[in-house]
């Protein structure tokens, strides 16, 4: 059975000598090492790959045109018949035109997708 008077010994045995001549330096690179590893590891699987699609996103809402076959992130497929700075207008049936924020636009159509809409 463990008693609070054998608590004090085991935990000072724990925490192990402090005295001058120990080694306090590489204690604490080796705690901080795992939690450097794992934001190595978050950084390039999660963190890198996501502003790369961010950047590749706005890459191509910046190069958009009249013309071009879209798909909204509703899910709505239309032809850009007019653009300004933030608002993009659709046609997405014969004399059915809607306005969306840029920003709404997830990407461009492929071209068969386009030709089953149509």
């Amino acid at each position: 059975m463990l008693s609070f008077s054998n608590v004090g010994p085991m935990v000072l045995a724990m925490i192990g000598p402090s005295g001058e001549g120990s080694s306090q330096g590489s204690g604490g690179l080796g705690m901080f090492l795992p939690m450097i590893i794992v934001f190595a590891i978050f950084y390039f699987l999660l963190i890198r790959p996501q502003t790369k699609k961010q950047k590749d996103h706005q890459t191509m809402l910046n190069e958009l045109k009249r013309g071009d076959f879209v798909i909204t992130s509703g899910g709505i497929y239309g032809t850009i018949v007019g653009l300004t700075d933030h608002i993009i207008h659709l046609k997405i049936a014969d004399k059915v035109k809607i306005s969306v924020s840029k920003s709404a636009i997830s990407g461009l159509a492929k071209e068969e997708e386009a030709a089953e809409v149509q």
